[in-house]
């Protein structure tokens, strides 16, 4: 898909405002309603728009820990990869996991009420045998910065945004 100045416009903005109206974002870029939202629909299309949601302080709402764990695989089969990947997507305090090259095999980003949690968590993987063999815990002490999506400048060839 070739994306133009408007299309990378509109991914800028929602970025950043993801709860801006249509007709906010229409004005914000320079169309029309109708031109905008039909560009909005491509990008939606096309996977370049994932979804929406809010970015909830969970600090505010519920005493948690996060802790961020380097694993290590049994095996590395694409099997193994695959079975571990899937058993990832079972469990809800894990939100986030990235497959890394080099020294170890995946990064878990997991939210969980207590450090108590967490470990029974990690027991429970151990004991479902999904191929986890070693793991290192990084308890986050404090957020320094959560930004989920970088300036598009960073990785387009386009410095206009």
């Amino acid at each position: 898909m070739q994306l133009d100045q408007r299309d990378l416009d509109i991914l800028r903005v929602l970025s950043a405002e993801g709860r801006i109206t249509k007709a906010a974002l229409a004005e914000r870029i320079g169309l029309s309603p109708t031109p905008c939202w039909d560009r909005l629909k491509k990008l939606e299309k096309a996977g370049l728009i994932e979804g929406y949601g809010a970015r909830i302080n969970l600090k505010k709402l519920a005493p948690h820990v996060t802790v961020f764990v380097a694993a290590e695989l049994t095996d590395h089969t694409a099997a193994s990869f695959q079975a571990f990947e899937a058993a990832m997507g079972r469990y809800d305090e894990v939100v986030a996991c990235w497959g890394l090259g080099g020294g170890f095999d995946y990064l878990i980003q997991i939210v969980a009420r207590d450090i108590d949690a967490y470990q029974r968590l990690i027991d429970e993987m151990l004991e479902a045998r999904i191929g986890l063999s070693r793991y290192f815990t990084y308890i986050v002490t404090k957020p320094v910065k959560s930004q989920v999506v970088p300036p598009l400048s960073l990785i387009t060839d386009n410095p206009a945004l």
